[in-house]
């Protein structure tokens, strides 16, 4: 599609395109639980099929919630992929190493 104005260089408009990649991600921290559930929305309507949810420590049950609330209220043909928890070694305060917990929910929709 092209404009022509008296005076003005021809201008073409492209459609915009969305990359996409194999899977998306969306990580959780100290947001409302509805703030993720929208995330994970968009890529749903914006074409992606499979999207992954990732928490670490206090932010699981946020993570947890969020899925849950998408399988029940939102997108109820939503299919859990799998389930992955694992740990983390950081350093804490003083240099000292501590574990923190993770986990990876990946989902889909057909």
């Amino acid at each position: 599609m092209t404009e022509e104005k008296p005076g003005k260089p021809t201008v073409e408009k492209k459609p915009r395109e969305v990359k996409r990649t194999s899977e998306s991600t969306v990580f959780i921290g100290r947001k409302p639980v509805m703030n993720y559930v929208v995330a994970c929305l968009t890529f749903f309507n914006s074409g992606e099929k499979n999207i992954s949810v990732k928490a670490r420590g206090r932010s699981i049950s946020t993570a947890v919630d969020t899925v849950e609330l998408l399988r029940r209220a939102f997108a109820k043909d939503l299919v859990l992929k799998k389930i992955a928890i694992g740990t983390e070694e950081m350093e804490g305060e003083e240099g000292r190493k501590r574990n923190v917990s993770t986990i990876e929910i990946n989902m889909s929709r057909p």
